[in-house]
């Protein structure tokens, strides 16, 4: 018989905590219990799981009990707060917050690239941002062919990595643009619809953006490569809920489009998408939905006549492989390496 595996969802209510619980429902996840933590505020409603109704619990400290693995996307401070005890009471947390990604002791995680810093988690493994996973799973297998010298990108991000509420303003803006009304911004500090703006991060005292930095950081960790150069430019576009990227990448060597075809047709949580004779590229209303991330405008840089450099466009969902499906992805990988406390 398939071990079963208790599971806690911290956040469950919240734009992502729902695609984990819609992800679960689609994968052969070996769930025992699942368990549904939001604040005091969203205590005691019911969620539908499969032919089961779950009724969601209050987030507190002696939550844990009997839990296996916590899947925690309920906010940074939240899981500063909660994720300790979650350890103590022998879970093994996957964080989807910015909260532990950077911290030496947890490892950052995709599991298409680093599977293998599983081994040296403490109780905590860490779920990179959402824009740094969508280009790095496609970075990732040309780096292994050659490696990467420099990378600049420029981000088309998706609402939904505002949250649901943000979701819910862009299609209300959007209405009331089109009736001719004023609108008033509150989840986003600028009007969404029919605009687009710098990321509504802290400027730091370089010039860029806390998403701009994440992407940087976050990349260079899970590559385990601090030379690697890198620029990000990050934009929130009145999309609902798929990010897509201009990446730019040069390489210590020559490297052709076509062989970079050939690396992502076969690269695990990639899809190309890349017909210059429609003119069809990704675009984030066919990602929206999908496990994988598209990849398209598949191109040698010209203005590198030796032939180092590549120009790519991806777009992956922002909700699920970009947050909800790594988290589950991790979990799973936990499993099959025998990698739990309780096991």
């Amino acid at each position: 018989m398939t071990k079963k595996y208790n599971v806690a969802i911290m956040g469950a209510t919240g734009a992502v905590g729902q695609v984990m619980m819609e992800i679960f429902a689609e994968r052969s996840f070996p769930l025992g219990e699942l368990r549904l933590l939001a604040s005091a505020r969203s205590a005691g409603r019911q969620i539908e799981f499969g032919d089961e109704s779950i009724e969601v619990r209050e987030l507190k400290e002696d939550s844990f009990t009997g839990i296996d693995i916590v899947l925690a996307s309920a906010g940074g401070s939240l899981s500063k707060r909660f994720n300790p005890h979650a350890v103590a009471a022998g879970a093994v947390v996957v964080d989807n917050t910015s909260a532990y990604r950077m911290d030496p002791q947890v490892p950052l995680v995709v599991p298409e690239i680093n599977p293998g810093d599983l081994q040296a988690h403490q109780g905590i493994i860490a779920n990179p941002n959402c824009s740094t996973i969508i280009m790095d799973v496609v970075v990732w297998p040309l780096y292994q062919r050659c490696k990467v010298k420099r990378i600049v990108v420029s981000t088309y991000q998706a609402v939904s990595g505002a949250g649901a509420r943000a979701m819910e303003e862009l299609a209300q803006q959007t209405r009331q643009v089109l009736a001719g009304e004023d609108t008033a911004p509150v989840e986003l500090p600028h009007q969404i619809a029919f605009n687009l703006f710098s990321h509504n991060s802290d400027i730091g005292p370089e010039g860029y953006c806390e998403e701009e930095m994440k992407m940087i950081r976050e990349t260079h960790k899970m590559f385990h490569d601090d030379e690697l150069q890198m620029t990000a430019t990050t934009i929130r576009v009145p999309v609902m809920r798929a990010h897509s990227e201009a990446i730019n990448l040069e390489f210590t060597e020559a490297f052709s489009a076509d062989d970079a075809r050939e690396i992502l047709a076969e690269a695990p949580g990639v899809t190309i998408v890349d017909e210059p004779e429609q003119n069809h590229f990704p675009m984030p209303i066919e990602a929206s939905g999908l496990d994988d991330v598209l990849v398209g405008r598949i191109r040698q840089d010209i203005s590198r006549p030796e032939g180092t450099g590549l120009d790519l466009w991806v777009s992956g969902d922002q909700l699920r492989k970009g947050a909800a499906l790594n988290a589950v992805q991790i979990a799973e990988a936990l499993i099959e390496g025998n990698l739990l406390k309780s096991a």
